[in-house]
């Protein structure tokens, strides 16, 4: 009853899960992003796409049991695409059966007119999207349609994707054809799709560096009741054991570039990171 009544206890959905309380909704979400329609210098010709990886799996369970309704995050997924978008890079989306992608709608910027046209603009393949299964069983091994593969953040990215032999065997091609991989937020959870063996000298990120999420904020979270308990694995924590270096304390604007791989740590880092993925990709076309 207190926590009703300060504004932190999760709320309820009519499916039984939990959306983040008002004062998390307040402290962590925006009405309106910091996209700055920036004019690139340089406009894509080609016909090679993005491909971007998504979740379609919305209900995260707590280690108390209680389930969370999350997915990707839209900002994260939306403002790089704007970017994109802008530079005349095309995205493919894909979830792993070709279900539906999960968003977490209550973090849709509602007064940002950009990235709501771009939402209605691919919504199609939003609710219709490609199968990961069938692309990596038909057509990944031919395939040149691919400049690099995008991965959204929001906590949906740690559910399946990081276990899943498809999403490994994407890795895989991704390096083995020098593409870009991109990543953001939660969204590196996914690169553990990797590792096969748990030792960090078969893993294939071993040595770099990477901004994410920090676990320790994710640890936070839940006292706000952003979250309605704690999260039931802590990625940062995997990815160390097996190699990585985290170059980010906080949920902030940090970027990082490290060979092909670009990630960056938060929604905070949406903007930056949509412009740096970009201008990457117009440089290497």
């Amino acid at each position: 009853m207190l926590k009703k009544i300060l504004g932190i206890a999760p709320k309820p959905t009519s499916e039984g899960g939990y959306q983040p309380s008002r004062v998390a909704l307040k402290l962590a979400t925006q009405a309106k992003t910091d996209y700055d329609h920036t004019q690139f210098t340089t406009f894509y010709q080609g016909d090679k796409r993005v491909l971007m990886l998504c979740t379609e799996e919305q209900y995260m369970t707590m280690k108390n049991g209680k389930k969370f309704s999350t997915g990707n995050h839209p900002v994260e997924m939306l403002v790089p695409m704007l970017h994109l978008q802008q530079a005349g890079f095309d995205v493919d989306i894909a979830t792993p059966t070709g279900k539906p992608v999960q968003i977490e709608t209550w973090a849709m910027p509602e007064k940002d007119p950009a990235v709501k046209a771009i939402f209605s603009d691919y919504q199609y393949q939003f609710e219709n999207p490609m199968s990961l299964h069938e692309f990596v069983q038909n057509d990944m091994d031919s395939s040149e349609d691919y400049l690099a593969v995008f991965i959204p953040g929001g906590h949906g990215a740690m559910l399946g994707l990081p276990t899943n032999e498809d999403v490994q065997q994407i890795i895989e091609w991704v390096n083995k054809n020098d593409l870009f991989m991109l990543s953001i937020c939660h969204g590196p959870a996914v690169l553990l799709a990797a590792d096969k063996t748990g030792r960090k000298k078969d893993f294939i990120y071993r040595g770099y560096k990477m901004a994410t999420f920090p676990d320790s904020v994710d640890s936070k979270t839940p006292m706000i009741g952003y979250m309605p308990g704690k999260v039931p694995w802590k990625f940062n924590k995997r990815l160390k054991s097996l190699g990585v270096t985290l170059v980010n304390k906080n949920a902030d604007d940090t970027c990082q570039v490290d060979r092909k791989l670009i990630t960056a740590a938060s929604p905070k880092a949406a903007n930056d990171f949509g412009k740096l993925i970009t201008n990457t990709l117009l440089k290497n076309c």
